[in-house]
Parts: C-alpha cells; sequence; structure tokens
C-alpha cells in the first residue's frame, strides 16, 4: 500500500514534530499531514507514519513517539524527540534526497545530528534549558518555532493547523540551510587541506575564496597557521584564526595600530599600499590586491612573533 498520511497530535505544536515533518514531507511528498490524537488515526498501520504521538517507538511499524514508559534513549543515555527518532530511521534518505553526494551522508548526518538535532531532542525532553542561552534563549530555534503557533484566544477553529503549515516552510529553510552548511564544510576541507600542503611551514594560509578553514586546520594540525588570505567580490580579506569553536580568542591578533583604520590612515599606519580596512577587534582587514593582503599579513606574523 502507498504511504497516504503522515500523523502527528493535534493542537499546539513544537519544534520536534515540526522539524520531523520537514523530514518525512521531503520523502513522501504525496502524504498528506494528519493532525489528530483520534485512535483511529494514531494506531500503526501500512498506509501511515505516525510520530510523536500514540505510545509507541515500534520503526518497523512505522510509529516514532517518545513519551511512553521506557521511550528509547541514545547510546549515552541522553533521550530521543520524535525529531531524533525520525533523523535516526530517514536522515540518511533525507540527505539523499537532497542531493548531498553519497561519499559525505554518513559524515553530514552525524554532524547534523549532534549540531541540530540532539539540542532538540533534549530541549523538547527538558534534558536541556533554554536558560542556559542567557538572553539569547528567546532565540534559540525550539523558541522561534513556538513564536509561529497562533495566540491563545485565537477565534479560527483552523487557527493550530494553519499556524503548523506556515511554520513548517519556515522549518524547512532552517533544516536545509543547515544540512547545506555542514555539506559546504566537508567540500572546503579539501580545498583548505591542499591549501596547507602547498603553504608547508608559513605563517599564512592563502585560500582561493572564502570558506569555512578552522575545521580542516585543526585536522592538519597545522598549528604554524596565524592567518587567512583570501579573495573577496571587488578585494582581498585577511583574518585570523579562532583557537576554539567557542569564543573568538585568536592565535594572533592583527597589529594594536591598525585597529579602527581605513583608507589613507591605514595606509600610513602599516606602510602598505592599497590597505583599506582594519575592524577594530583585530580579527580582520581588508586590501585593494592580493600583494597588499599578503604584504599586510606578513607585517601582522612579524609583530605577532615579536
Amino acid at each position: 500500500m502507498t504511504l497516504s498520511y503522515l500523523v502527528t497530535h493535534s493542537g499546539g505544536f513544537h519544534a520536534d514534530e515540526l522539524l520531523s515533518s520537514v523530514i518525512l514531507t521531503r520523502l513522501f511528498p504525496e502524504a498528506r499531514i494528519i493532525r489528530s490524537r483520534n485512535v483511529e488515526w494514531t494506531t500503526p498501520a501500512a498506509d501511515r507514519i505516525i510520530y510523536d504521538v500514540g505510545g509507541q517507538y515500534d520503526p518497523a511499524a512505522g510509529i516514532f513517539d517518545h513519551h511512553q514508559r521506557g521511550a528509547p534513549v541514545r547510546e549515552d543515555g541522553r533521550p530521543y524527540s520524535s525529531f531524533g527518532l525520525v533523523w535516526k530511521h530517514y536522515g540518511s534518505d533525507y540527505l539523499a534526497a537532497l542531493g548531498v553526494p553519497e561519499a559525505h551522508v554518513a559524515a553530514v548526518h552525524t554532524s547534523f545530528d549532534a549540531k541540530f538535532v540532539l539540542p532538540v531532542d533534549l530541549t523538547d525532553n527538558g534534558a536541556l534549558d533554554l536558560s542556559v542561552a542567557g538572553e539569547l534563549a528567546g532565540l534559540t530555534l525550539p523558541a522561534l518555532l513556538e513564536t509561529l503557533k497562533p495566540v491563545f484566544d485565537a477565534k479560527d477553529p483552523d487557527a493550530d493547523d494553519g499556524a503548523f503549515h506556515a511554520a513548517l516552510s519556515i522549518a524547512r529553510s532552517f533544516v536545509e540551510a543547515g544540512i547545506a552548511a555542514q555539506d559546504a564544510k566537508l567540500r572546503a576541507e579539501g580545498l583548505v587541506l591542499k591549501a596547507i600542503d602547498e603553504t608547508g611551514e608559513g605563517r599564512v594560509l592563502e585560500l582561493p575564496t572564502g570558506m569555512p578553514f578552522r575545521a580542516a586546520i585543526v585536522k592538519a594540525k597545522a598549528d604554524q597557521l596565524l592567518f587567512v588570505v583570501h579573495p573577496r567580490e571587488n578585494d582581498w580579506c585577511l583574518t585570523g584564526i579562532r583557537r576554539s569553536d567557542e569564543g573568538f580568542e585568536l592565535r594572533a591578533d592583527l597589529p594594536a595600530s591598525w585597529a579602527g583604520l581605513t583608507g589613507h590612515d591605514l595606509e600610513l599606519v602599516c606602510g602598505v599600499e592599497g590597505a583599506t580596512f582594519c575592524h577594530k577587534g583585530l580579527f580582520v582587514a581588508a586590501a585593494k590586491t592580493r600583494e597588499a593582503a599578503l604584504a599586510m599579513a606578513q607585517i601582522a606574523v612579524e609583530q605577532a612573533l615579536a
């Protein structure tokens, strides 16, 4: 029997079933979303996938709930939400449907699970309190998606379903952008590793364009590198390398005397014709030409090592 229905619960929605719907509607575009708690719909059948409702976890029967006693947990004991369960069983197929190269599917599946899916799972189960984000708590993805629910006194009886479907397209954009970013990092890694090999023991890494580079630098154990130079649309960029994924501390700052300067003022201070800008935070600068950017990079290296 053809899969005809994607069944989740009615009423207010949360990030987990909304994001599960993103995955499932891509794989089963002809299936109709049914939002119901009626046993007629939440009972497993060959024509449906049921998620975040139904009180069972049985992949063979097509039901993926996590609210029941004995609900599944990850190998490390952390709980799944319906999103994590759907991702576990359908994520690889979803990535293939999005056009992620076969060679990247396993790595993207793992990284997206850790960076995107797991936080949603933990939040939905109360194992992660959004308050840890401080003033940004209301701007986390689960919180933002819930702001798309109708207000409590909305009069339209179809308000919840209408809001769910409107939110679905927004949630889809976040999922697809997140996956595209993870896949892009893998594509960039090969280019960065090649550039590192060509650089040898040099302190400045030149790349053919702007791209994610820190992970590849760490993977290559290129601890000698201090700065990265690459072309942009109309100029060249010189940037520092962060010490870790968290925080903004760099392996080396740009020269303090350059901070906040632009144009002729920067040229006078750094002594490089074509220097155009240096951020006051000393993590990025710009120049008109490759030669100027590399000259600035060399000065920055000399001062960092002095």
